[in-house]
């Protein structure tokens, strides 16, 4: 069993389903006119981010809140990092005031695995990006969207449907970018596959791994590796996919000289007009942010289809609801997230109030 949450490959199918099927009751609270619960009064939520953040930390600090919980914001900036304080020291001071999740997120991968190295029993940390590695909460915030669309709730109430159970089964998802230096890519990967979808990887040779087939195979179970394709052209599998999954360009990418100009990656990676013609009728797109209209996608594409086949705003929305599903269940059940090598905890008795009654 783990107290922390730093990939969505230790969790295995049946814990990423677990927690998106819980994700449908936070989703339901979202909805109240009063979209607050008191599931972790008394609980203390810290956000620790050595990096840049806009929607991760916000989604955390919202879903804290709406969970009741207690938020303590920190940034490296302005903390005694800046005086020569060591990350374990800093760590350790703001654990001494008794938190009981820390949420991290830093440029270096494996810092959330040493952070939860060094957390007290009871202390459980989220991984909220970490280097090239992992962002688990932005991958069940997509696949949660991607079931959702496809799979909508039945009479538009969650639990409405016993044999409701997340699936992807039968799509296939292109994943279109900078996928070596991209954790969203990653997590999306773990998330997609555990929930039966095929996978395509779109990316110039230098915006993938350098055995790109032996990466997939390191990390995911045969069964879902065989369902990663790679191709280094967009044209070749635009009209096969249900899912266009774009990932930001980083023009730092240009300055190491792996992309060329921004007018010959839109040429051959971008969602432009054209390409949006030839997109299935039923497709839909997606991207993590923060997106750059003209490059990933076209600014005039971005507007006409934003209203029901770009899933952007709903990613967003349903990132808070997902944020909550993992406070909740790691420090608001009393058991932690089931672990791949093991069966699933029941979900808690207190979780079955959340979907009905008022706030």
């Amino acid at each position: 069993m783990s107290g922390h949450l730093l990939t969505l490959g230790e969790l295995g199918t049946e814990g990423i389903s677990e927690l998106l099927s819980l994700t449908d009751r936070f989703v339901e609270v979202g909805r109240r006119p009063i979209p607050k619960v008191p599931a972790l009064r008394g609980r203390t939520v810290t956000t620790l981010f050595f990096e840049e953040s806009t929607r991760t930390r916000l989604a955390f600090e919202t879903a804290a809140k709406r969970l009741s919980a207690d938020v303590l914001n920190f940034s490296s900036s302005s903390s005694s990092l800046a005086k020569g304080e060591s990350l374990r020291d800093t760590f350790e001071t703001v654990q001494a005031m008794g938190i009981h999740a820390a949420v991290v997120r830093h440029r270096s991968a494996g810092v959330p695995a040493q952070i939860a190295h060094w957390a007290d029993d009871g202390v459980a940390v989220l991984n909220g990006g970490d280097g090239w590695h992992a962002h688990p909460t932005q991958g069940l915030q997509d696949a949660y969207t991607l079931w959702r669309h496809f799979t909508p709730m039945a009479d538009g109430q969650p639990g409405a449907d016993a044999a409701d159970e997340p699936t992807l089964a039968g799509r296939r998802i292109g994943i279109v970018g900078d996928i070596v230096h991209s954790r969203v890519a990653r997590s999306d990967i773990e998330a997609y596959t555990a929930l039966g979808a095929s996978i395509v990887l779109v990316a110039p040779p230098t915006l993938l791994p350098a055995q790109p087939r032996e990466w997939i195979d390191c990390w995911l179970q045969t069964d879902a590796a065989k369902r990663v394709e790679i191709s280094h052209s967009l044209d070749d599998v635009l009209g096969e996919l249900d899912v266009v999954g774009l990932l930001r360009c980083q023009r730092e990418r240009m300055a190491d000289g792996l992309i060329g100009s921004v007018p010959e990656y839109v040429a051959r990676y971008g969602l432009t007009a054209e390409r949006a013609q030839r997109l299935r009728p039923d497709a839909v797109i997606t991207h993590p942010g923060p997106m750059n209209r003209g490059i990933e996608i076209a600014g005039a594409v971005f507007e006409d289809l934003a209203a029901n086949r770009v899933l952007v705003t709903r990613q967003v929305s349903h990132g808070v609801a997902a944020r909550m599903a993992v406070l909740f269940r790691l420090i608001g059940s009393g058991t932690a997230l089931p672990n791949a090598d093991g069966p699933p905890d029941p979900v808690p008795s207190e979780v079955e109030p959340i979907g009905g009654g008022g706030a």
